[in-house]
């Protein structure tokens, strides 16, 4: 609209770095306690690696803008059967990383009942959150765009909290005595820190939709893609590490809200009780948005002919009803899975190596997509520079491969050849051969048996 007050940059690098931030990362430090203080170097080289994906994203968003985000730029530049593999992918990727999200919620709910720390009642409290935000997406996107508005600034509470005043409380005898507890070697160390932690940049490719409502997108929507990564890597490597500082490394690998531990150990059980609060409201409300966000990249894969047309169909408030219903129930049956972790933090381990090692493909393609988009507007030596970029970033994402679990790597794999039988059902070809079966009235050639 002409007359909408636009967004400016300062404004945009905000929103991002506060949308990142929002999703779900309050279990991460339990996870890197298990790794240890080297995982700093894990955050430091996987901040490279966001703002290098963010940079091709926000190009991305400026010379091609694409509904569908990595599913389009694979469909454009490599074809629909790599259109619909990275569709398969990233979905799947989205609904088993949505499930790590309630899970550090009921995490940090658990301080104020602890039986929730117990593998029945964790599931049980899960699939109450999983049910009643995605029946919150049935009622419409903007009712779940009031609620997570209100809940982000909940979640920028603890994390922000700590990162500034935890240095009050930090001990460097308590960070020193834990550097490497992996039984890996250092690099190994630092290769798996840099797989966990990029959980927390999952979502840097939505970065550019905020383009429609900012001021001057063709600038400012890159510097606010980049500076908000920036914000938040900041935000994550200084809470991470003065909490390493003030919670011993044996407390702080079982425990199912690191953040409240860090507070209450600080200034007592009052502060564990906010930050558990902050924690718990901030998780659960950011996870009505990835449920919508991940009905509606099936929608527009399914609009295209390649997902099942279940996906595409919508009711009278435009809302895919039954693919987020769809999406419900997966995301229940990976709740079920791995509900037989020991703690939540366990649990939320395998649900987010799954969910990283399955959106790093889709990045890939996304930098190639993004050198031939820049090859299509620019001079050669501009190209040049760029596949360079592109080509860092897609190391970058193999090493954060590397990085992961050897048996997650492995299903992975496997899943992504499996899919690959289910294509047929999905191409123009066999549409087209099956089209030629009819006559071109549309009624059905006689039976020859």
């Amino acid at each position: 609209m002409a007359g909408q007050k636009k967004i400016g940059v300062v404004g945009a690098t905000f929103l991002v770095a506060g949308n990142m931030m929002g999703s779900g990362v309050f279990l991460l430090p339990s996870s890197l306690a298990k790794i240890g203080t080297a995982s700093i170097w894990g955050w430091l080289v996987t901040t490279a690696g966001a703002l290098l994906l963010a940079f091709v994203f926000a190009k991305l968003g400026k010379l091609a803008p694409k509904a569908g985000g990595p599913y389009a730029y694979a469909r454009d530049w490599f074809g629909p059967y790599m259109g619909f593999q990275t569709n398969t992918i990233y979905w799947f990727a989205n609904w088993i990383g949505n499930v790590a999200i309630p899970i550090a919620a009921v995490g940090y709910f658990s301080y104020f009942f602890p039986v929730l720390s117990d593998p029945v009642p964790r599931c049980i409290a899960v699939l109450l959150l999983v049910w009643a935000l995605s029946f919150a997406n049935v009622i419409g996107p903007s009712f779940v765009s009031r609620v997570q508005t209100v809940t982000t600034s909940f979640a920028l509470v603890p994390i922000l909290g700590i990162a500034i005043f935890g240095w009050f409380y930090f001990d460097p005898a308590i960070f020193k005595g834990a550097y490497n507890v992996s039984g890996q070697s250092n690099f190994g160390a630092v290769s798996s820190a840099a797989a966990l932690t990029l959980w927390a940049f999952i979502g840097v490719e939505s970065a550019s939709v905020t383009a429609g409502v900012v001021e001057n997108p063709e600038k400012n929507v890159a510097r606010a893609t980049l500076a908000g990564v920036f914000l938040a890597a900041i935000a994550y490597i200084a809470s991470s590490s003065v909490i390493m500082g003030m919670v011993p490394n044996a407390d702080l690998q079982v425990s199912d809200a690191p953040f409240a531990l860090a507070a209450a150990n600080a200034v007592g059980g009052w502060g564990g009780a906010l930050v558990s609060l902050c924690a718990f409201v901030g998780a659960a409300g950011s996870l009505g948005g990835w449920i919508l966000l991940t009905a509606q990249s099936a929608k527009a894969a399914s609009d295209d002919g390649l997902f099942p047309s279940v996906f595409s169909k919508i009711n009278k408030d435009e809302v895919p009803v039954k693919g987020v219903l769809i999406v419900a129930v997966l995301m229940t049956l990976a709740v079920l899975i791995t509900s037989t972790s020991e703690t939540a933090s366990a649990q939320f381990d395998v649900i987010t190596s799954a969910a990283v090692v399955l959106t790093l493909l889709p990045y890939i393609y996304s930098c190639v997509a993004c050198y031939f988009v820049v090859e299509r507007s620019h001079t050669l030596a501009h190209t040049g520079a760029f596949w360079v970029l592109t080509s860092i970033t897609v190391v970058y994402c193999l090493w954060a491969i590397y990085g992961s679990s050897g048996s997650i790597v492995q299903y992975a794999f496997l899943f992504v050849l499996f899919i690959t039988v289910f294509y047929p059902f999905f191409s123009d070809e066999r549409r087209k051969q099956r089209l030629a079966k009819f006559t071109p009235n549309g009624t059905a050639r006689a039976s020859t048996n």
